[in-house]
């Protein structure tokens, strides 16, 4: 990536957090973030209802079939509606990458996606959480893509739960890839196991998703830490390491959780 590239994407970040934490907010009365990130897996649980949540986060890359280097700007946007439905987009505005052959570094627009979770079996004491989501593709973007690859459209199971002191997500993942008019199915499967450390929580996580266009596997292992500025502002940073050939090797990211303080609308929600 070039210098003043780096200098751009730095500053605003930085100066995105700062204003964030500059807002005048009242913790006592702001609502608990419920951070999707920046682990593969997704809670089943949702965000408090009738609050905008958004989750943001720098990711490069390096060492995989598809490029040398990738620096990924990405952003998800969560509302929930009621106690058990969240509707979600999911957005890369900017994609900085490098592969073999290319004469310069390419910039693009990165894909964009929406969709929604529901709840299907709300945890209480032992027994977790269970969920479903579907996310659609709405825009492909010609930007070259890390391991899992990109799809048309996605089903997704979600478990989450605690035990003996230690929070676990589960997802087990259907996905629909296509290339050149064929289109063929993908199946992933993730664990992310995490414990806290202090005012700290730290992520382990083990992920692996099928390859169907190449007839690969991509296997990963990924640790992350995460630290509450407010109950409503998560920062996080960690990194990824394929474990298999056709992985991308090395993957390090940062990000941060920000749940808006202010209720969109009044009363209970929907039910």
């Amino acid at each position: 990536m070039r210098l003043d590239l780096k200098i751009f994407v730095g500053v605003a970040c930085l100066l995105l957090v700062r204003n964030v934490l500059a807002q005048d907010t009242d913790e006592t009365d702001a609502p608990e973030a419920n951070p999707g990130r920046p682990t593969v897996s997704t809670p089943a649980t949702l965000t408090p209802v009738g609050y905008l949540q958004f989750e943001n986060g720098l990711v490069y890359a390096a060492q995989s079939p598809e490029f040398t280097s990738r620096t990924g700007i990405n952003q998800v946007t969560k509302l929930t509606v009621s106690s058990r439905l969240q509707a979600l987009s999911l957005t890369e505005p900017l994609v900085h990458s490098r592969s073999d052959g290319d004469v310069q570094d390419q910039n693009h627009v990165g894909e964009v996606f929406l969709g929604v979770q529901g709840v299907v079996l709300p945890g209480e004491g032992m027994r977790p959480t269970v969920s479903v989501s579907y996310i659609h593709r709405l825009y492909a973007s010609p930007a070259p893509e890390v391991d899992i690859g990109t799809f048309h459209q996605s089903a997704i199971v979600l478990v989450s739960g605690d035990v003996l002191g230690f929070h676990f997500d589960l997802n087990g993942v259907a996905t629909e890839q296509g290339d050149s008019g064929v289109r063929r199915a993908q199946f992933g499967q993730t664990l992310s196991v995490s414990h806290p450390v202090g005012r700290f929580t730290v992520s382990g996580e083990i992920w692996h998703f099928s390859q169907p266009l190449t007839g690969g596997n991509a296997v990963g292992n990924l640790w992350a830490a995460s630290y509450p500025v407010r109950k409503n502002l998560v920062l996080d940073a960690g990194f990824d390491h394929g474990l298999t050939s056709t992985s991308t090797q090395w993957e390090g990211f940062a990000g941060f959780t920000y749940l808006l303080p202010h209720r969109l609308w009044k009363g209970h929600g929907l039910r």
